[in-house]
């Protein structure tokens, strides 16, 4: 299984780490041997919006091959959305079975057209920007419809690293994790 996480500049650094965490935990805890990853972005180095920078492990590569594409928030993803570049990038994802977001990540995978028609969520100070891209704006941590799933603001992000744990390998490994990060115990997801 390959993960595609997209990292750009202005992005919020936790929606970022706080997905991406629990989800390499499924290979260091020997849950999916099988399971590789990248850090996805256009540029050499990325900048987040408090000052932190990232290096891409991949850089202006297309999505093809990745199982699971996920896109952070933050003030930078309010600019990209106009970017045609950008937004052009992340459509090639289109064939990945889960394409993920964290707050106004939600946005840059409206703008590529994958929310038309569906459910989804983002920080509640976005639900305004993010009706335009999608079917119906859910007031939820956790939305999935179909092969997409958004989560709302910046902490969410930790609950959609276990949510696509479980999804990946079983509610079990989703707990062992869990305990691991010593989070708590959460039930406010919204399914199909």
């Amino acid at each position: 299984m390959r993960l595609a996480f997209v990292a750009y500049d202005g992005m919020t650094a936790l929606d970022f780490i706080g997905v991406y965490d629990p989800l390499i935990r499924l290979k260091t805890m020997g849950f999916v041997k099988d399971l590789d990853w990248e850090i996805c972005a256009r540029t050499d180095v990325v900048v987040e919006s408090g000052g932190l920078a990232f290096i891409p492990t991949e850089v202006a590569r297309p999505f093809q091959g990745y199982d699971v594409l996920i896109v952070p928030g933050g003030l930078g993803s309010r600019v990209l959305v106009a970017s045609s570049e950008f937004v052009e990038w992340l459509k090639t994802g289109s064939a990945c079975k889960i394409k993920a977001s964290v707050c106004t990540g939600a946005l840059l995978l409206g703008a590529a057209g994958y929310l038309t028609g569906r459910r989804a969520t983002t920080h509640p100070s976005a639900f305004g920007e993010l009706r335009p891209y999608c079917g119906c704006v859910v007031e939820q941590r956790i939305v999935e419809d179909g092969d997409v799933i958004t989560a709302g603001g910046v902490t969410s992000s930790i609950d959609l690293g276990l949510y696509l744990c479980e999804k990946v390998a079983g509610r079990e490994a989703r707990e062992k994790i869990r305990l691991r990060i010593d989070y708590p115990s959460t039930n406010e997801f919204c399914g199909p």
